[in-house]
């Protein structure tokens, strides 16, 4: 072989061991693969810079972007919420998965999953599940999804126009389903099955100032026409471990008897203690509502709004009093929503509780009313974030944008990374997202990943490694059956896949397809199906595919659990595609 086919394959060899061991990060070996392909002249500058100008480089930051937009607006906030009801991960589970790959059968899988990876997140979190038990389903789900129909991926579109051009009959919308549901079948059932012992849990993400921790104390008010109005306090706060405790019912300022079977009534005040994200949830779900008292503490409706951890200092001035006594709302302009007190929660409304050292306010409050109680040596800050709010008009540009760059791809008046980023523009220009947002919500690592790794599939294709790989696998297997090259070229497929972009595996292989197909006097469809079906789903790396990087980034795995995960399912595939291909697509 030539030094440069050798000096490639060393590469090659490098970068899988680098991802592999992760002793760099794998946006510092993408770099590292690129640098050496350039400096050993393998590829040219502008081949080693190439990654950086691909469609699947820049659809995948043009997706985090238009992400970002639905989440801003409050959406996806919302969304996860109804998701989160579904308490069971196993449900939960089963439910995404069905969902986005029947979108993922008419939409970019690139798309489903910009939209539903911040859904999943929030919606785990929401439940205490860890994230990372449900990311790479939904990574998975996009592509075996995305196999059943003609626009379910970019590569089954490729396959297609190759097969056209080398005067072939291209394929029909939904000629690959009845083939692709058995793929989606058995996807989802290995990932509710193997997944809970494969999958690892990395735990909830956000510890710090985005999160609220330990458990509120904290009463609701019942509005007339609220969910819980009739209802006994057992059957709309349960008794469960871990979960919110129902302390008291007060009505008309006395405390009621067993709260847990009195019935509840509008106007009643419920005592509570849970975590902060649980008394949310239940509060939204039941329609409660905080302290009706004291309007004028609201403010400009239009100023955001702030939920702030505050801690009573030592020899604070507030040691001894209640919120009460000192009108501590009007005094500071701010509600206080919870308080948190180590040991056991004093039975009777956060406003009235004596304040101890080390006691945490939970305060709803603007900026410029955090900012002036910052002057208080009695409280200490500890933290502050924005609430969760849906902007109504945000929300309805957004869907409309994200809609619309889908309804153009589908429709193929424009390739996705074109309908994309004029979503994007239009995200900045109609002020759903500043400039500066869409800047902050691409996640780069993943950019610069992609972009580095992309330049190596050019230098296998420039030196002819792939070629020289497949000609030894087919001299090795010269005179056996269509069903064993048909499986053969399923796995050089998948292989090839895991190394380089989906589209240059397929490229690189449907002509070796084809040319089987010619020599063994059969039909090539079914060859050709092969390798639409294992170039789209490629589960054993994070950069085999967009949607594994994504997945990737966001769910903090290692490189092997993608390979844990990964590896078992290619293989299940694989003898899937050997044995239900020749039924739906015959020699």
């Amino acid at each position: 072989m030539a030094l440069d086919l050798w000096l490639t394959l060393a590469v090659l060899a490098g970068a899988v061991v680098l991802f592999v061991t992760e002793k760099l990060r794998v946006d510092v070996v993408a770099l590292l693969v690129l640098s050496s392909l350039l400096v050993l002249g393998i590829v040219s500058p502008r081949e080693a810079l190439s990654g950086f100008a691909s469609q699947a480089t820049i659809t995948v930051a043009a997706m985090y972007v238009l992400s970002a937009g639905l989440q801003r607006s409050g959406l996806i906030d919302g969304l996860g919420e109804l998701l989160a009801r579904i308490r069971w991960g196993w449900l939960f589970a089963l439910v995404m998965m069905l969902l986005v790959a029947s979108l993922s059968t008419i939409i970019n899988n690139t798309a489903i999953m910009a939209v539903f990876l911040p859904v999943v997140i929030t919606a785990t979190v929401a439940n205490r599940l860890a994230p990372s038990r449900f990311l790479i389903p939904l990574s998975f789900a996009t592509q075996f999804g995305g196999v059943c129909t003609l626009v379910g991926t970019s590569t089954n579109l490729l396959v297609d126009s190759l097969a056209r051009q080398s005067g072939l009959p291209g394929f029909d919308l939904f000629e690959f389903a009845p083939l692709g549901l058995w793929f989606v079948a058995a996807g989802v059932l290995y990932l509710m099955v193997a997944g809970r012992f494969l999958l690892p849990d990395l735990g909830l993400p956000g510890a710090g100032a985005d999160e609220h921790h330990g458990r509120y104390l904290a009463e609701l008010h019942v509005p007339r026409g609220a969910a819980a109005e009739g209802r006994r306090g057992g059957q709309i706060v349960p008794a469960e471990p871990g979960g919110v405790d129902l302390l008291a019912i007060r009505r008309n300022h006395t405390t009621l008897p067993a709260p847990h079977s009195a019935e509840v009534a509008a106007g009643d005040r419920l005592l509570l203690r849970g975590d902060w994200q649980q008394l949310q949830q239940l509060r939204k779900k039941l329609g409660l509502a905080f302290d009706p008292v004291a309007n004028d503490l609201t403010g400009n409706p239009e100023d955001s709004r702030l939920h702030a951890e505050l801690m009573v200092a030592p020899d604070s001035h507030l040691v001894g009093k209640s919120l009460a006594d000192v009108r501590f709302g009007h005094t500071y302009r701010v509600r206080v929503h919870g308080l948190q007190r180590a040991g056991a929660a004093p039975n009777r409304p956060p406003h009235k509780v004596p304040l101890a050292v080390g006691d945490i306010l939970l305060a709803d409050a603007t900026e410029a009313a955090l900012e002036a109680l910052r002057a208080d040596r009695g409280l200490l800050l500890l933290s502050k974030r924005a609430q969760k709010k849906l902007d109504l008009r945000r929300a309805f540009v957004s869907v409309l944008v994200m809609c619309g760059v889908i309804g153009m791809t589908v429709a193929g008046w424009m390739p996705i990374v074109a309908s994309s980023l004029l979503g994007c523009v239009a995200l900045v220009v109609l002020r759903c997202l500043e400039p500066d947002e869409a800047y902050a919500a691409i996640d780069w690592r993943v950019i610069v990943l992609l972009a580095g790794v992309l330049p190596l599939g050019v230098a296998l294709q420039n030196q002819g490694a792939a070629d020289w790989v497949a000609q030894r696998a087919f001299g090795l297997l010269e005179g056996s059956g269509p069903v064993v090259l048909l499986g053969t070229i399923y796995l050089l497929t998948a292989l090839l896949t895991e190394v380089m972009s989906n589209n240059a595996a397929a490229v690189l292989v449907v002509p070796v397809a084809i040319s089987t197909a010619d020599s063994l006097g059969v039909d090539a469809r079914p060859f050709l199906v092969a390798v639409a079906f294992a170039a789209s789903t490629s589960f054993a790396t994070p950069v085999g595919y967009q949607t594994n990087a994504m997945a990737y980034s966001a769910g903090a795995y290692r490189f092997t659990d993608f390979a844990r995960v990964g590896i078992p399912l290619n293989l299940l595939f694989w003898a899937m595609a050997i044995l239900l291909i020749p039924r739906y697509f015959p020699f």
